[in-house]
This record gives structure tokens, C-alpha cells and sequence, in this order.
């Protein structure tokens, strides 16, 4: 048997628990828990995905992330795919929660974000290579062919949601930024 995840409805209510490959092939609307990862100084972490993933490989990404387990919340799932896929303990603040239609599949994404000033312990199976870079960067960065096509959707999302104060801003900005995990991965209060 493969994950197992909870399909949602239109309204992002649960339906059942079905097999997330299952889902995939019948487009049926499951949730994504993803995290943006930004340094104290506003950059984002952009990543590039191993050659030997089964979806987009070698592709670039500023989302790290995945679907969430039976049970588990969008903020829940963001902080177990954060100490998953990097090594870093902290607790995600939710940012939006998006319908995307999905090159793949269809779904619900919960998208969270976090300032990072530890250490970072990437798992070479899920992140091959990485780097901090500023917004006008990764604007840039968005529109290249080899850009995950769903993580380009979030952020043209999130720019619009930032764009109108829906969304807080980085430190030094209007706003302020939740969620923040220090050294040896320890949340900082």
C-alpha cells in the first residue's frame, strides 16, 4: 500500500482516506504542506531537486514540501517536511491556502513560511544543491523552463497576496515575519 492521504472536497473538507498515487490518477483534491524558507536578511532558499526524483528531477524550486499525512494539519505537515527535507526544527506560519490545479494533479496547498539562522542539513535525496537569493532574483528565477511549474503558480500567488498586505513581509519590512528556528534547529522565542 502507497501514502495514504486525506482526499479533500471543493471546500478543502475531508471526503476519505485514499492512496496518494490513487489520487494522482483521478484527480481527486488531496492537501500540500510547504514551506518558504527565507534568511534573516529576506532571501529565499531556492533549491534544485535530485536527478533521480520521480517528479520534476533536476528542476528548481523555492518550495519544499509534500502532501500531508492522514490526521496531520497544513502546519503540521510544513514542520514535518521542514525537518524532513532540511534538518530544521521550527514552526512554519501560515501565510495562504491556494487551490492549484496542478501540472500533476489537482490539490490544496497550504503554503507557510519560516526565518532560518541555524544550521542547515539538507537531505541529499530530497535537496541536491541550494542557495539564498534575493526577491528580484527568484522573480527571475520563476520564469525559467526548468522552475517547478507549481511552485512558479505560489509565488506569482504570493506576490500578489504580499502586494495587497495579505500577506506579512520580511524583518526590516512593513509587518513582520512568524516563525523562526535558530541554531541546532531550536525555535527562537
Amino acid at each position: 500500500m502507497g501514502e495514504r492521504v486525506e482526499r479533500v472536497g471543493d471546500d478543502d473538507e475531508v471526503i476519505g482516506v485514499v492512496e496518494r498515487g490513487e489520487a494522482i490518477r483521478r484527480g481527486w483534491l488531496h492537501r500540500v504542506a510547504t514551506v518558504v524558507c527565507r534568511d534573516p536578511a529576506g532571501r529565499y532558499l531556492v533549491h534544485r531537486r535530485p536527478d533521480d526524483m520521480s517528479r520534476f528531477p533536476g528542476h528548481l524550486t523555492w518550495l519544499l514540501g509534500g502532501a500531508t499525512e492522514v490526521g496531520e494539519s497544513y502546519e503540521e505537515g510544513a514542520a514535518r517536511e521542514l525537518w524532513e527535507e532540511l534538518g530544521v526544527r521550527g514552526r512554519p506560519r501560515s501565510v495562504l491556502k491556494i487551490r492549484c490545479a496542478g501540472v500533476i494533479s489537482p490539490y490544496w496547498l497550504g503554503l507557510h513560511e519560516l526565518v532560518v539562522t541555524g544550521p542547515l542539513r539538507p537531505d541529499p535525496a530530497e535537496v541536491a544543491s541550494y542557495r539564498w537569493v534575493g526577491e528580484a532574483e527568484l522573480a527571475r528565477m520563476v520564469r525559467d523552463p526548468v522552475f517547478v511549474p507549481d511552485a512558479r503558480e505560489a509565488f506569482a500567488r504570493y506576490r500578489a497576496a504580499r502586494a495587497t498586505g495579505r500577506c506579512p513581509r520580511a524583518r526590516g519590512e512593513q509587518g513582520g515575519i512568524g516563525g523562526v528556528a535558530g541554531p541546532e534547529g531550536r525555535p527562537v522565542t
